[in-house]
């Protein structure tokens, strides 16, 4: 068998490959979301309900940098796989190496600016009282442990963009049963509660990282690689920041939206705060597949645009909209009408599973929205259309979700499930408006190729 990285998606069958592709990924998505999922069973467990928000809250502060980063290496991951479409292989060759320098300078500076604000973050999420310390040293240490964050997703990029998922589902598989081990000797053994899920967090990443490391340099590249490809390249370094800034800030804006409106609830009480902050764990896991398509369609558009095969990457399209709304639609309804079996997952207390069903019923409704968006928007960063994927995000966040959620919240006794609806409103939007940009999109290439 090849010792080879790289899988090419240029030719031959679409489905069978894309779905092979996708698994890998859908597989990755879940053992990641563990990572808060299994802080916050286990800390739900043998903590407080006090210790369960500030877990919530807190590694809902840690997704949203972890979705920033996540986005910015989207940018290796397109640009290299057009180039192995293109089969310039110096040139992918080089642009993970400028992907290293670049984001090896962002680490620190993440980590510095995440160490300077984590009190202050802790506090615009209106953290119940009773939760302020335990989230703020929650996120404290996350946050001396952001170096390793961003080498898991540059190292994972990389290797999405050379057309291979495995290995980025081999690296999270490392972490996520470390985080286990450590969680349950943090917590459980030692009873550290929510900075032991804290530190279990960042050394399950540190492990997963130099694991990962020892991996790769068994593997061979398409391309001679060494070190004095690692440095700043304006050119490809410009191009990564081009294409992964907008999908950056569509991450960043999409959870900053989610945080403002989870600060509105945590000002309706603990249990409620709770409740929410379990949910959203359930959400994760409810966006997995459709997740896991948007990323795979990504990396195979981005190959077939780069080799001009502009047929294949729509076929590709089509079918991950036929598997993922089969597959959001089926947990929709499941999350919909036994919703308080997930939240139960997390958290034994009554109140809480009350609350989190509640609001666990309207976002199901958003996932199965979702399963068809996430599909195009994967499309448009397969084809370098990142911009259109910020905008959209932009305006469905803070001109529709976050308005609903502030004009909900003044409702006297307003529900859980009324608060939640803001989600499948604004998913709602995004699904028209990116419709709409696609027909655009394919109107503007079929009168380019007409010309030509």
């Amino acid at each position: 068998m090849s010792n080879s990285v790289v899988i090419n998606y240029t030719e031959g069958k679409i489905l069978k490959p894309l779905i092979k592709f996708s698994l890998p990924i859908l597989l990755s998505l879940m053992i990641q979301s563990l990572y808060g999922a299994i802080d916050l069973l286990i800390v739900g467990r043998f903590g407080t309900s006090a210790d369960v928000s500030a877990v919530a809250i807190g590694s809902q502060l840690m997704q949203t940098v972890t979705g920033f980063i996540t986005g910015l290496t989207m940018g290796i991951t397109v640009l290299t796989g057009q180039y192995i479409g293109m089969k310039k292989y110096d040139d992918a060759g080089k642009t993970i190496g400028s992907g290293i320098f670049l984001f090896t300078v962002l680490a620190i500076v993440l980590t510095i600016i995440c160490v300077s604000f984590s009190r202050t973050a802790v506090i615009f999420m209106q953290t119940p009282p009773e939760a302020i310390e335990k989230a703020y040293n929650y996120v404290l240490i996350c946050s001396l442990g952001a170096v390793f964050i961003v080498a898991y997703n540059m190292i994972s990029s990389i290797f999405r963009g050379l057309g291979n998922s495995n290995l980025p589902l081999i690296f999270v598989s490392i972490a996520c049963v470390a985080n286990i081990f450590g969680d349950l000797f943090f917590v459980a053994v030692l009873k550290l509660n929510t900075a032991g899920a804290a530190i279990a967090t960042v050394l399950a990443q540190a492990i997963s990282v130099i694991l990962s490391y020892i991996i790769i340099r068994k593997k061979e590249l398409p391309f001679k690689f060494n070190k004095t490809f690692i440095r700043f390249d304006k050119t490809k370094s410009l191009r990564i920041l081009r294409l992964g800034s907008p999908i950056a800030f569509q991450d960043v804006l999409s959870h900053t939206s989610f945080l403002i409106i989870i600060a509105i609830v945590n000002g309706l009480g603990l249990t409620r705060s709770a409740g929410v902050g379990v949910a959203e764990k359930a959400v994760i896991i409810m966006l997995m597949i459709p997740l896991s398509f948007m990323s795979s369609i990504s990396a195979f558009t981005a190959q077939n645009i780069g080799a001009k095969q502009y047929k294949r990457a729509k076929q590709a399209l089509l079918y991950g909209v036929m598997i993922s709304f089969i597959c959001g639609l089926s947990i929709g309804l499941f999350a919909y009408f036994k919703g308080s079996i997930l939240i139960s997952l997390f958290t034994k207390d009554a109140a809480v599973i009350a609350e989190g069903k509640e609001f666990l019923r309207a976002t199901a409704i958003e996932s199965i929205i979702c399963s068809t968006t996430f599909c195009l928007l994967g499309y448009f960063n397969g084809n370098g259309k990142t911009f259109f994927v910020m905008m959209q995000s932009l305006i469905a966040a803070f001109l529709v979700r976050v308005p609903f959620s502030l004009l909900m919240s003044k409702k006297p006794d307003v529900s859980m499930f009324e608060m939640g609806l803001a989600a499948p409103v604004a998913a709602v939007f995004s699904l028209l408006i990116s419709i709409i940009y696609f027909i655009i999109l394919e109107k503007k290439r079929k009168n380019k190729n007409l010309l030509a």
